[in-house]
């Protein structure tokens, strides 16, 4: 699956993509990501990307020309939909995730001041996702959850296909949380890994956590 995100900031993606399993999925070529910075696009000889909202009002706002010559070249790459980060978006949601997987791609906007000019959003934005009732810095750490949500969900990115059926949220767990987990030692400060985990009971165990799930 591909996805690409706009960013005025592309380092910050660094770190978090050239790590663990995502490291993995790029080199296997399970997921294909592609950062583009905004700036690049930019026809100001500063590279500017903002300017002051009409109006009046607090702070900057993402100037139209440089994020819309982006988000087209990144759709003759991409035929997903475009994503604007947006705290006014639809909230991502686990059943959301798994419906954008399915998808043959994503093109994800990072926003940054106050946001981004509304024109774009009318000429190029298939949707807005929130990732929660609050406000960031910016679309880059909302782009991070998109992209890990709805990774997990492509096919191979997660070795076991049980890990994503029975974690938290899922369909087959009706939403429910997930039961407590154990590992080695049985016993750390006095507290001891139940009995039933223990037993190698399958059956048994299957519905002790049946039942300790909240």
């Amino acid at each position: 699956m591909r996805f690409d995100i706009l960013s005025i900031f592309p380092a910050i993606f660094d770190s978090y993509l050239n790590e663990s399993m995502f490291k993995r999925a790029k080199a296997k070529n399970i997921l294909d990501i592609v950062i583009h910075d905004i700036r690049k696009f930019s026809k100001d000889r500063h590279q500017k990307v903002d300017a002051i909202p009409y109006g009046g009002g607090p702070g900057m706002v993402m100037t139209p020309q440089p994020l819309y010559d982006a988000i087209m070249y990144a759709k003759k790459l991409n035929k997903g939909p475009v994503i604007y980060l947006s705290p006014r978006g639809k909230m991502l949601t686990h059943k959301k995730a798994q419906s954008l997987a399915k998808k043959p791609g994503l093109i994800l906007i990072c926003g940054r001041y106050e946001g981004i000019d509304q024109r774009v959003i009318d000429l190029c934005v298939d949707e807005e996702l929130s990732i929660g009732k609050y406000v960031l810095t910016g679309g880059e750490l909302p782009a991070l959850v998109v992209l890990d949500a709805v990774s997990r969900f492509v096919p191979d990115f997660i070795g076991k296909h049980d890990s994503v059926v029975e974690e938290s949220f899922s369909e087959a767990l009706e939403g429910k949380k997930e039961y407590p987990h154990y590992t080695r030692p049985p016993i750390f400060m006095d507290l001891e890994v139940p009995e039933v985990l223990q037993s190698g009971h399958h059956g048994k165990i299957k519905e002790w956590r049946k039942g300790k799930l909240t």
